[in-house]
């Protein structure tokens, strides 16, 4: 019987084991774009992390991260949010499972959406969120911005690769691109 069939998935890929894997297979991604609404469900704020690159310098991205293997795209969106935002950020999921956009990540430069390591796939999403948020793990800060101050070319200039693309297309989606 293989492992999957008998339920043990065993541990995840080494890190090796990945870098082979995003040479050859596109990766499944998840974008989430923290938002605070109002209480007639209109939105006041977009939240961006504040990041520091593998480079030294700082940028804003968007909540990310990879699917993993066994993992469903809803609990992909609840692990990402806790991770980036804390346990008591109380995100509200999104009933349905479409996303606003696809972004499509290629390893070759060039291209709206470029990630050096792989090609990926990402479902973007916006997310309500309604709790306390404390920013967890690399992310030095969550910064709270009107959509007018979210797409200043100064907030847009600072934002890793696509995500300043997926912010308004996320604004867009909601009425609120100007």
């Amino acid at each position: 019987m293989s492992d999957i069939a008998s339920g043990d998935l065993g541990p995840w890929l080494s890190p090796e084991d990945l870098d082979l894997v995003r040479r050859k297979v596109p990766m499944l991604y998840i974008d989430a774009v923290p938002a605070r609404m109002d209480g007639r469900g209109d939105l006041e704020a977009i939240g961006l992390l504040l990041r520091a690159t593998s480079e030294g310098t700082m940028s804003r991205a968007l909540v990310s991260g990879r699917v993993l293997y066994h993992e469903t795209v809803r609990e992909a969106l609840e692990r990402h949010l806790e991770k980036d935002l804390g346990p008591m950020a109380l995100p509200r999921l999104p009933t349905s499972l479409v996303p606003f956009a696809v972004g499509e990540y290629f390893p070759t430069p060039g291209g709206p959406f470029h990630d050096p390591r792989q090609h990926a796939v990402s479902l973007a999403y916006v997310v309500p969120v309604v709790g306390d948020c404390q920013p967890n793990n690399d992310t030095l800060e969550l910064t709270w911005l009107t959509p007018a101050e979210a797409v200043t070319p100064e907030i847009l200039g600072d934002m890793i690769e696509g995500h300043a693309i997926l912010l308004k297309q996320a604004l867009a989606h909601l009425g609120r691109l100007r």
